[in-house]
C-alpha cells in the first residue's frame, strides 16, 4: 500500500521555527521517522513538501496515477485559506488524515477551523511530531479496515 505525506508551507524550517511552539525535530527528522513507523506498518511512503499552493495541488492530483492509496497531510497555513486543496482532495476522493503540530483549536480564532477537517477520514492535532506519527497509524488502519461498517 503506497501512501504520501504532504507536508505545506513553512514546515520546511522546523527545528529553528518557533521551537517553544513546534518543537525542536527538524522535517528530516519527522520524515525519517515516519519512514521507519511505514517499513513496520508494511506500507510504502513517500513524503513532499512545498511551500506552494499549486505545488500541492499538482501532488494531489498526481496521486491518481501513482498508486497512492491514501495521503497524510498537514496543509499548515493553507488549511485555514485554501479551498483549492479541498477542492483536489475531493476531486481524487483518496482518503486522507488531517495533522498540525500545535493545537489549533487553543491558537487564534482564525486557526480554529480548518477547510479540510469535515471530509477528512481522521484529524490529530496538537502532538508535534507525533501528530504525524498517529495520523498514519490512524490513516493505515482505517484503509485495512475500510470494509468496517464504522468507517463507512
Amino acid at each position: 500500500m503506497k501512501i504520501l505525506v504532504i507536508h505545506g508551507p513553512n514546515l520546511n524550517l522546523l527545528g529553528t521555527r518557533e521551537t517553544s511552539m513546534y518543537g525542536s525535530e527538524t522535517l528530516e527528522e519527522i520524515n525519517n521517522t515516519l519512514s521507519e513507523l511505514a517499513l513496520k506498518l508494511g506500507v510504502e511512503l513517500s513524503v513532499f513538501q512545498s511551500n506552494s499552493e499549486s505545488a500541492i495541488i499538482e501532488r494531489i492530483h498526481d496521486c491518481l496515477s501513482s498508486g497512492i492509496k491514501g495521503l497524510v497531510i498537514n496543509p499548515a497555513a493553507y488549511g485555514h485559506t485554501s479551498i483549492a486543496i479541498r477542492d483536489a482532495l475531493l476531486a481524487t476522493a483518496l482518503p486522507f488524515v488531517e495533522v498540525h503540530l500545535t493545537n489549533v483549536h487553543s491558537r487564534e480564532e482564525f486557526r480554529r477551523k480548518t477547510y479540510l477537517s469535515d471530509i477528512a477520514r481522521g484529524v490529530v492535532v496538537g502532538f508535534r511530531s507525533k501528530s504525524y506519527e498517529l495520523g498514519l497509524l490512524g490513516l493505515v488502519h482505517s484503509l485495512d479496515k475500510a470494509d468496517d461498517e464504522v468507517l463507512k
